[in-house]
């Protein structure tokens, strides 16, 4: 129980409606119990008008000796009722006569009768309102409980998404969560059904016959335990169920995306056989399940009917003996069945609780994690857009990896940063820390002459224009990807931002044009086309700092000069950097850093670091010669 000690807060915030559902779970338990009590009585009053008066009468008893001393009177249930309401007691009196008995009988099943109507009846109002309570309280705190996943993910960074699988945290919010609901809901009303009933209920047995019912009870406690060890065994070969529907659904979805490769490489064949040996085998454990699953009701059907036989028998004994009335073996024979489901939950409540606490110890895990990256200020500030690194280093948190080492530059508001090198040498790093992704292990990162820790962090990124390597589009209209970063933006303004990315022609050239629907990633869109709508994602939120990482990668040579072409206007006062591995991007940058293996080797212009014959200098002549033989090719 002591991972789900983190749920007491919102138990306290709920606190109203479950006082009100524990108030409901004992009202309906209530007029359960008193049911029971109504029948009991009515059996008793024909057992003894019987036993007192028909049957003398008719062995030949004459009406004057039998109705001598009269001794039947109404059930005590109804007598009380009439006391409390003060109604006229004179339909309640004792009958003279042989007509009068049955008219009294008659009249008196029919008000008990009406009585235990009534009684089920609130008995269903109130179980109505208990689940009106708690198990919508369950529901609002899987919402906050979702919600607060949710936020937690947004505040944790970007180390911890590549430690942790998508389809792992996709988990806890959604079956990790839907476990400790059933904890938040059923077991907790379950559970008060269990020991309000029982308090109730045995109570009540007690003060009939201690001994029937400790003979009533006694093959209660071994169905709990059976169901217990049964619903063990369900829940065990239930996850092993889930767990491989999970595997056939992840086969699924990974062939299904690489469809195009299967069909390439004719694999198909492969693929199914494959996918029928995953599907035998989820058919083999579902099997399983079922086989154990099928032993439940037969375990608690055999223990309700030996409680049931043990208390017909017992009571009827006893029933011989006097020390009981007939009636109060049928309220035995109730009581049972009424402790039945009780009894029987124990097992079930226990497994859910048990699975709620290792989901939410799962979910503890990162609810607990203090983001590394934190909004330190009160309120944001105004960026210029002034730039400076103070001898920087940066080593990954998640695997170790020294990617950045003593870097320092400085760049005015307005001015244009590129970053070129060979792969892995830590130029997205370097972009990254700007928009402080990542905080630097060394150094210092300032912002406008103020390290970023100090600035409001959602002002800081909100003041930031940032495409990254790897472009992610949503499964939205094209016009809603580039306006995700501004809210209510005109289409007017949404389609100058493509015309400037040079993507709007090709939007137009769609049946529906912005309203186009993406698919999953953009996947209905060529690499090019994702780039430039990035860009145009980016150019329409108007930041004044920009940063493009690799963004012009899948575009080709020509399309990227006008796109560039258009960047120098929508730059001008904005202070820019521009990470990329071509020399034809960067050559008109302010400032152009060559980083290899995360260390600055070369700073300058780009006439200068060709003329310096270093690494920037062999990078322009290996692109100019692959461009050469490149247009050899063509011709």
């Amino acid at each position: 129980m002591g991972a789900l000690a983190a749920l007491n807060p919102f138990f306290w915030k709920y606190r109203g409606r479950l006082a009100l559902g524990m108030l409901f779970v004992l009202l309906t338990n209530v007029f359960a119990v008193f049911a029971p009590v109504v029948i009991g009585e009515g059996i008793n009053l024909l057992q003894q008008a019987y036993s007192e008066y028909l049957a003398p009468l008719d062995a030949g008893a004459s009406p004057e000796d039998v109705f001598s001393e009269v001794t039947l009177q109404a059930p005590p249930t109804l007598s009380k009722l009439a006391e409390w309401t003060g109604l006229e007691t004179s339909p309640f009196s004792a009958p003279q006569n042989r007509e009068a008995l049955i008219q009294f009988v008659a009249f008196i099943a029919g008000l008990q009768a009406l009585l235990y109507m009534l009684a089920y009846l609130l008995k269903g109002v109130f179980s109505f309102m208990t689940r009106q309570t708690i198990i919508v309280m369950s529901r609002l705190i899987e919402y906050d409980l979702k919600a607060a996943i949710y936020d937690q993910y947004q505040r944790l960074p970007v180390a911890f998404y590549k430690q942790h699988a998508t389809g792992d945290l996709m988990n806890r919010i959604s079956e990790d969560v839907s476990k400790v609901r059933m904890y938040l809901g059923p077991a907790v009303m379950y559970g008060l059904t269990l020991v309000s009933m029982m308090f109730l209920t045995v109570g009540v047995m007690l003060r009939i016959d201690p001994v029937l019912t400790l003979w009533s009870l006694a093959p209660l406690p071994f169905m709990s335990l059976g169901v217990y060890k049964v619903s063990a065994r369900i829940h065990k070969k239930s996850d092993a169920v889930q767990t491989q529907q999970s595997a056939v659904s992840a086969k699924v979805q990974q062939d299904f995306s690489g469809i195009r490769i299967l069909a390439a490489h004719r694999r198909e064949a492969r693929a199914m056989e494959r996918f029928r040996e995953a599907a035998n085998q989820y058919k083999f454990l579902s099997l399983d399940l079922i086989k154990v699953d099928a032993m439940f009701m037969p375990i608690i059907v055999m223990l309700v009917g030996l409680s049931t036989i043990l208390t017909i028998y017992v009571g009827g004994l006893r029933v011989f003996s006097g020390a009981l009335q007939l009636g109060h073996i049928f309220q035995f024979v109730f009581y049972v069945n009424l402790l039945t489901w009780p009894f029987a939950s124990v097992g079930w409540v226990t497994s859910l609780v048990q699975k709620a606490a290792a989901s939410q110890a799962r979910i503890n895990d990162f609810l607990q994690v203090e983001p590394e990256i934190r909004n330190s200020a009160t309120a944001a500030q105004d960026i210029k857009g002034r730039i400076a690194f103070k001898n920087v280093g940066l080593t990954y948190p998640d695997s170790g990896t020294r990617a950045l080492e003593g870097v320092s530059f400085t760049l005015e508001p307005g001015q244009t940063l590129a970053v070129i090198g060979r792969t892995g040498g830590g130029k997205s790093t370097l972009a990254q820390l700007v928009a402080r992704l990542y905080d630097p292990t060394d150094g210092v990162v300032e912002i406008d002459g103020k390290p970023v820790q100090e600035h409001h962090l959602s002002g800081l990124r909100a003041a930031i224009g940032y495409v990254p390597q790897d472009v992610f589009l949503f499964s939205d209209t094209i016009a809603e990807n580039i306006a995700f970063g501004v809210d209510g933006a005109a289409q007017a303004d949404i389609e100058q931002a493509a015309k400037d990315a040079v993507v709007h022609d090709n939007i137009m050239g769609f049946p529906s044009h912005y309203d186009t629907l993406l698919g999953e990633r953009g996947v209905n869109l060529s690499g090019g086309q994702k780039q430039r709508i990035s860009i145009a994602r980016a150019i329409l939120k108007q930041p004044r700092i920009l940063i493009f990482d690799d963004c012009l990668s899948a575009v080709d040579t020509e399309t990227e000069s006008v796109i560039l072409g258009n960047l120098q206007r929508i730059m001008r006062n904005k202070t820019s950097i521009i990470v990329s591995h071509r020399v034809s991007t960067v050559r008109d940058a302010d400032l152009i850093l060559v980083l290899d293996q995360g260390k600055v080797v070369e700073r300058g212009q780009h006439e200068d670091l060709v003329e310096a014959g270093g690494l920037y200098a062999e990078l322009n002549r290996n692109q100019q010669r692959r461009s050469s033989e490149s247009e050899d090719r063509s011709d």
